[in-house]
């Protein structure tokens, strides 16, 4: 059995998705703080110094831990974008996959959701990529209502912006969080009515 692991570790790349893979579970079973980048070193076989070829530190770790959790998000988020589907049926659908998707990670793996809250909280690099593909999917189906006619806004950086504000509570990771405890249908339901006022508000031109 030794001889795989060998093997997996000559490949750049599959060494630091096994290091993603041993140091999500550290911080699922351990905690965060708990977690340290020799313990990661010794389950995967290799020298703490030979981690940090791979992650500069503890927090480039841990963050990359975040990266890899939220990748499939941003990928169905981008096929969401790419539909050839009308502008506001598609800006309901994303919208509903992130949500559904941030309650998901939250309620399924709370330890990698709370490192996504804390990156979100101290404003970190990976936090600020994420929210920015976000914006950049949102703003594409926006671009195209406004091409086809299908929203009015006055402004479209104000839309976006009137979007993000009115969302908070369904797509803002604390927010997220601090919702875990109440049942997800009424959560889903108040989303869907917050959609409507939204769409609306797009179509005629409120913002």
């Amino acid at each position: 059995m030794s001889a795989p692991r060998r093997a997996a570790r000559t490949t750049p790349q599959t060494a630091d998705v096994r290091l993603l893979d041993i140091a999500a579970e550290h911080v699922r079973r351990l905690g965060a703080t708990r977690v340290t980048v020799v313990g990661v070193a010794q389950e995967a076989g290799m020298t703490h110094a030979n981690v940090y070829r791979y992650f500069p530190s503890k927090r480039d770790l841990l963050d990359a831990v975040v990266q890899a959790a939220l990748r499939p998000v941003e990928t169905f988020l981008a096929d969401v974008a790419s539909a050839p589907d009308p502008a506001d049926d598609k800006l309901e659908r994303l919208i509903l996959a992130l949500a559904r998707d941030y309650r998901d990670l939250a309620e399924n793996d709370p330890p990698i959701f709370d490192l996504f809250v804390a990156a979100a909280e101290a404003n970190r690099g990976v936090a600020r990529r994420h929210r920015g593909r976000v914006r950049m999917f949102v703003g594409r189906v926006v671009d195209e209502g406004l091409a086809t006619g299908a929203f009015n806004p006055k402004d479209r950086e104000q839309a976006l912006t009137f979007l993000t504000d009115i969302l908070f509570r369904f797509t803002h990771p604390t927010a997220v969080k601090l919702d875990t405890e109440r049942p997800r249908d009424m959560l889903e339901e108040r989303l869907a009515t917050i959609m409507r006022v939204a769409l609306r508000a797009l179509k005629a031109g409120y913002v």
